[in-house]
């Protein structure tokens, strides 16, 4: 294996691993915080399962794809099915994130309306219509509009993407990833604008006991949170997509180390969607704060239960202390 492989496939499975690690922490305070079980909980759901199902699927693919030398997609039909994992995971990931984001910004723009806006019968309508596009891309080189094909570059089956898949190559990057990227990125900076424009005038927050004045240097910490969820994924994704319309348009090959970077950061954002969009968020910082509280009780309490004998052991050996020869310490009265 030469170095720069040994270098992708450690990269590759360390993004795997952490996407598939701070996914699992999402659904673990989605499991033990009802609370965080909104109306529209289930579009955070959908996105961190996608992430983390693409995390396992890249790992367990790229290793075969590295180890086998791809003598594990040898047939077309396996090739294909890995690519479609593939594509339907990443597409549906970055759909649900879309979607995610529009929540956000229709809670900002409209709180008053959002109730009636956003409804759990629309959530549904959302995820059933934002799943039949991801099988629909993800499943065109089935009927013959492009095709899935062992990546020596990389390592795993992908679409071919190159002036004789033409017409499937432009739909898959445009409809499939350009298209919500660029939806996330414009609605988060129109959220960056609203906030900026909140912050110069301050606020009030309200509770059920009193109201406090936010001050402005709250809402500028919280801006620098949005200015990363805003352009990550234009960053992570450039690369990949520079490279894709450079082989669409041109016949020279691509340095493979190139490939293996823009695919490596690709896996990233799978790591970084559940931190970002959902773990920065002042609730779900603080659930994970209560759940480290817990779990840390619960291992400090095996401790000490290990270490102290219990209360029967106590006064087992108190009993048999006492009955021991020279030890009776009650006194008999001389006759």
């Amino acid at each position: 294996m030469s170095p720069e492989l040994l270098v992708y496939v450690t990269l590759l499975i360390s993004a795997g691993v952490g996407a598939v690690g701070a996914n699992l922490t999402l659904l673990f305070l989605f499991l033990s915080h009802l609370k965080l079980r909104t109306d529209t909980w289930g579009l955070t759901l959908n996105l961190s399962l996608c992430d983390m199902l693409f995390g396992m699927s890249i790992i367990s693919v790229g290793i075969c794809g590295i180890l086998g030398g791809g003598t594990f997609f040898n047939t077309d039909i396996a090739c294909k099915l890995v690519g479609s994992v593939l594509v339907l995971l990443q597409v549906a990931s970055l759909n649900s994130l879309a979607w995610t984001t529009m929540d956000k910004f229709t809670e900002i723009c409209f709180p008053l309306r959002y109730a009636q806006i956003v409804t759990k019968r629309r959530i549904w309508i959302i995820l059933i219509f934002l799943w039949i596009c991801a099988i629909v891309v993800a499943a065109l080189p089935f009927i013959g509009f492009g095709e899935y094909s062992f990546n020596q570059d990389v390592h795993m089956c992908l679409p071919t993407l190159n002036s004789t898949t033409m017409a499937y190559s432009v739909v898959i990057l445009s409809g499939g990833i350009i298209t919500p990227i660029l939806a996330i990125s414009i609605l988060y900076i129109a959220i960056i604008h609203i906030a900026r424009s909140q912050a110069k005038r301050g606020t009030f927050v309200c509770n059920d006991q009193h109201c406090y004045y936010v001050p402005i240097r709250s809402y500028f910490r919280n801006t620098l949170v949005l200015i990363v969820s805003a352009f990550y994924l234009p960053v992570c994704w450039i690369p990949s997509l520079t490279i894709s319309f450079y082989e669409i348009f041109y016949t020279d090959n691509v340095p493979p180390p190139a490939q293996m970077a823009s695919v490596w950061l690709i896996v990233l954002t799978s790591g970084i969607n559940p931190w970002v969009n959902s773990l920065a968020q002042r609730k779900y910082r603080k659930a994970l704060r209560e759940s480290w509280r817990k779990l840390k009780r619960i291992f400090q309490d095996m401790g000490v239960g290990s270490e102290t004998p219990s209360e029967n052991e106590r006064q087992s050996s108190s009993q048999t202390h006492h009955c021991l020869p020279g030890h009776n310490m009650t006194s008999t009265n001389p006759t």
